[in-house]
């Protein structure tokens, strides 16, 4: 029932974000009490009754076709992956059992990638777009993530809730909305991940931003983009990113950032790993020595045993 409720309130926020104008719905006499079309308007563009889609936005009775569900999203104007999380939803909304989510682990290649792109920052996203590994200049550039608590190392919540990251990011609203609407990707794939919940809660509870963007039902996945960064210690830089999801664990993407040859941001990113050329890890540990490492534990969060972080 839980996951019928988020596929009507989904639907709903689909619905009200759209103005009459933006779907060739002429105005027609009398004040609007909500925003957004009203549901027999958005019954009409998908072509279904009005009373099956009140039931759908209800989340009672939830058995669409494939072909109600294509009609539904060129209604609403869903771009591909606001459809991709509405099938999620839906996919879900039977579901009776709460299987347990795999536990994220690396493969040693993946980490032997990241040190042979050493001269670039890498990282592994895992879930929930926690940081599952990276290399040196990624820890440079953004943050000390293996010398945070299992439960910090998400790349969402230290966009959102570390100070040091909104000075980071010189467009910062636009990079966090983004990851929140990637969370809310995730958590329709998986909405049984206990971990997930509690950190939707957490950044619901801290960050009003988090409050209005989770609101929205906003969802949002870019295989690559650019981000613009004003860094303490070597001034600003424009960096391009590419996402890899891996063939084998689509929950896994290697994200590696780079700047253009020959630009101010190749040599401020050159800069900065001269700067910090240090045979010591960041930290001063190695993996195996970090106690929340692949292969420990840590209380409270048994998911983080197996995943680790490679520094």
């Amino acid at each position: 029932m839980g996951q019928s409720a988020e596929f009507g309130k989904f639907l709903k926020a689909m619905r009200s974000r759209l103005k009459p104008e933006d779907v060739g719905i002429a105005e027609g006499a009398g004040a609007r009490r909500v925003p957004g079309l009203r549901r027999e308007e958005a019954a009409r563009l998908a072509d279904i009754s009005t009373d099956y889609y009140t039931r759908l936005e209800q989340g009672r009775n939830i058995h669409a076709s494939r072909a109600v569900l294509d009609s539904l999203a060129r209604g609403l104007r869903l771009d591909a992956g606001e459809q991709a999380h509405m099938m999620n939803l839906l996919r879900h909304c039977a579901e009776s059992t709460r299987s347990p989510v795999p536990v994220q682990t690396i493969r040693p290649g993946l980490r032997q990638l990241l040190d042979a792109v050493g001269d670039v920052p890498a990282l592994v996203l895992g879930r929930r777009m926690d940081v599952l590994a990276g290399n040196r200049m990624a820890f440079l550039l953004f943050a000390d993530f293996p010398q945070m608590s299992p439960g910090e190392r998400n790349l969402t919540r230290w966009l959102i809730l570390d100070p040091r990251a909104r000075e980071l990011f010189r467009e910062w609203n636009t990079v966090a909305a983004e990851a929140a609407g990637a969370l809310r990707l995730d958590v329709g794939r998986h909405p049984n991940d206990a971990q997930a919940n509690q950190l939707v809660g957490e950044l619901a509870v801290c960050s009003e931003h988090f409050r209005q963007w989770w609101a929205g039902h906003r969802v949002a996945s870019r295989s690559a983009g650019t981000v613009r960064l004003h860094h303490p210690e070597v001034g600003d830089l424009e960096l391009d990113f590419e996402n890899m999801v891996l063939p084998d664990d689509a929950d896994q993407t290697v994200r590696i950032y780079s700047a253009r040859p020959g630009s101010p941001s190749a040599d401020a990113l050159a800069l900065l790993g001269s700067l910090n050329a240090d045979p010591v890890r960041p930290g001063g540990r190695n993996a195996e020595e970090n106690p929340t490492a692949e292969g420990t534990s840590s209380p409270g969060s048994p998911e983080q045993a197996g995943s680790g972080i490679h520094p």
